[in-house]
Parts: structure tokens; sequence; C-alpha cells
């Protein structure tokens, strides 16, 4: 059973590795964006609160994605592990998460902090962009979301040290060679 937290910048490769180590672990990969959008897609209760900060253009608020987490985390398929991703961003948000955890009786196993310098995500990302088109992957952009990731998510990275729960992997290897890496360290 493996419950999971996975950090890194923008660009680390959280998403593409967390769904690939969630596959093989058989949990779900649980995507903070993901969530909203089903929840906003399906009209639950929670995703109609949702929807009408995100039509405002305003962050869904840190107790109402706690809610839906908590929802989530109760489906049966993630009763047995999980990997969040996206979540927390920051870390009122991890004392969130710690509380919600004791209160369903679960908890996370470890924190993955995936490490690439800057200068790689950058090159990565504007390639990415240049593929795919997306115009949101221009040098400033990108690099104004390494800034913001530092200032508000970075200090989750001491957090989960302090509390001897955080693992560092090299996200700069190849995919196979990360992937590898991540097995070995949660297997610790």
């Amino acid at each position: 059973m493996s419950r999971l937290i996975f950090l890194g910048v923008p660009g680390a490769g959280k998403g593409t590795q967390a769904a690939l180590l969630a596959e093989s672990q058989g949990i779900p990969h649980i995507s903070t964006g993901d969530i909203l959008r089903a929840a906003v897609k399906n009209q639950t209760p929670l995703g109609v609160q949702a929807k009408g900060f995100m039509d405002a253009g305003n962050l869904v608020p840190d107790s109402l994605v706690i809610d839906l987490i908590r929802e989530r985390l109760q489906e049966p398929d993630a009763l047995k592990g999980w990997i969040l991703d996206g979540f927390p961003r920051n870390v009122p948000q991890a004392g969130f998460l710690e509380q919600l955890l004791q209160e369903i009786n679960q908890s996370c196993d470890r924190t993955v902090n995936l490490d690439v310098a800057d200068e790689v995500v950058v090159k990565r990302l504007v390639e990415r962009g240049l593929a795919s088109g997306r115009s949101d992957d221009t040098e400033d952009t990108i690099r104004h979301r390494l800034q913001v990731y530092r200032e508000q998510t970075e200090p989750l990275i001491a957090f989960y040290r302090d509390r001897g729960a955080l693992v560092t992997v090299n996200g700069d290897q190849p995919m196979d060679a990360v992937t590898t890496a991540l097995k070995a360290a949660i297997a610790v």
C-alpha cells in the first residue's frame, strides 16, 4: 500500500511519473485539477460551489479543495493507496491535509520531490510549447511559474523533510530511469 505526495517544479514530470507509478501500483493518481474538473462536470454540490469561484476567475478556497480531497480519498479505489499530485501547494494546505488524514484514519507514507534544475525545466517547457502550440509555455511565463513555486510550494520540501517523510529523486534523467528511481525510493 502506498500513499504518496508528489512535489516538484512545474515541468519536473510529476504528472507523468505519478500516472506511471499509480498504474504500476494499482492505486489512483489524484490530481486536484482533475478532481475539480470532474466535480464541476458532474455538478456535485462541491463542484457547483467550485464552479462559482472558477467562473469568477478566483482560486478555489482551501476549505473547498480539502472537502473535495476528503471525498476523493474515501472512494473505494483510494482506500488501498493513492498518489496526490498538485496538493498540497503550500504549508497551510499541508497542515490541513495532515488534519484530514487523521480524521479519515489514513496517513501519507512518503513525500516525493522530483528535483530538476530550473534551466532544464525552462528548456523542456519551451520545447513543449513550441511542439504543442501552448501559448502559456513561453520562457517569461515559465520563469514566473517557477518563482511562484519557489515562494509558495518549495517550503513544503522543508516541511516534509522535518517530518522524516521526504525522499528526493533526480528528475533530470531519462523517463525510465526516473520511474526506476521512484520505485526504489518508495520501496524503502
